[in-house]
């Protein structure tokens, strides 16, 4: 049977700083049933600055998945880093976090993908795994948001949204059932600007400037509408496309790991498909959206929480800024 690729471990990283909606109504004008009417977020983490980094959060996480997937770091032969928000300009995280955990000298891999980091790193995990280049595989996804954010009535419409944390898993080859079955990623540039972050960008001479800083151009840009509209139909074709290729049907779905991007559109997508409560996993709640790291984290919880079975169809969507979107649909 031709091999694939199969989480043996999983792990997650939170922030002990713990910032709710009351938290930001100090801040900026909005409310707690505001923010939760229209994201359904009641919490999120917050880094700290000087002794917590996107690479040390993803550092810890994957020290987790390292653990329960029985491996030492010296047994990992290829490490893919997600994230869009990394301790530097450059070099990437992924090297930061090889010298961290004192991985050999291993090819790092950074992955762009924002939202999708995470199905995007399960592809390329995939790739190296069925064609021999891998056999075991580290994928990492940690996000320090909070400082790109202005918490400010300027602000406020993205700063409400977005956590920081981190989530990691082990991948290795199964030549048995178990495995990703289909994993599937798009992307469709046209809607770049519609959720972007132009500054500083290397467009522009000199990249970064005091105007920037004054006029609130160096803070994330969102068409909050026009990102819902697009989600739930990627969502949608991507889940449906995933279970197409493997040759099931939704009611073979154990369970539903959609990115934690917004509660309303996670539970318009549920109706969409039919599926009962209990098929979709929901942690935005108490952490906001994670970016790349929000599906492992909800993953790494539902393991923790025995949701995850052997045996069972597990699908986890992502759509994110790109607008770059993808599917996986693995067999427990």
């Amino acid at each position: 049977m031709e091999q694939k690729a199969y989480i043996t471990g999983l792990g997650k990283y939170l922030p002990e700083e713990k910032v709710s909606n009351a938290d930001l109504e100090k801040l900026m004008e909005t409310t707690d049933a505001w923010i939760q009417e229209r994201t359904g977020i009641q919490a999120r983490r917050f880094f700290t600055p000087g002794k917590e980094s996107t690479a040390t959060m993803g550092a810890e996480a994957a020290k987790q998945a390292l653990e329960r997937a029985g491996r030492r770091p010296e047994d990992i032969d290829l490490l893919l880093f997600a994230t869009l928000s990394p301790d530097y300009y450059f070099p990437g995280c992924g090297v930061l976090l090889q010298e961290m955990l004192g991985l050999q000298n291993i090819g790092c891999i950074d992955l762009r993908a924002q939202c999708s980091g995470f199905i995007y790193g399960l592809s390329v995990a995939q790739a190296y795994i069925k064609s021999g280049m891998a056999k075991r595989i580290l994928l990492v996804c940690s996000e320090a948001q909070s400082t790109l954010m202005e918490l400010s009535n300027r602000g406020r419409n993205v700063a409400v949204i977005f956590g920081d944390g981190a989530g990691a898993a082990v991948l290795e080859a199964s030549s048995d059932q178990r495995g990703i079955a289909d994993v599937q990623i798009h992307s469709e540039g046209q809607h770049a600007e519609l959720l972007y972050q132009p500054h500083p960008g290397t467009r522009l001479r000199p990249r970064l400037s005091t105007e920037m800083l004054q006029d609130g151009s160096l803070l994330p840009i969102m068409n909050g509408n026009a990102v819902f509209k697009h989600a739930v139909v990627r969502f949608e074709e991507v889940i449906r496309a995933n279970l197409k290729e493997a040759g099931i049907g939704l009611e073979a779905l154990s369970l539903l790991i959609p990115h934690q991007a917004n509660l309303r559109i996670s539970e318009f997508l549920r109706k969409q498909l039919g599926l009962d409560e209990t098929q979709v996993y929901h942690n935005i709640q108490r952490y906001g959206n994670t970016t790349s790291a929000s599906i492992p984290i909800a993953l790494t919880e539902a393991w923790e929480e025995g949701r995850l079975n052997p045996g069972d169809w597990i699908e986890m969507a992502a759509f994110g800024s790109g607008f770059t979107w993808g599917g996986a649909l693995m067999r427990w």
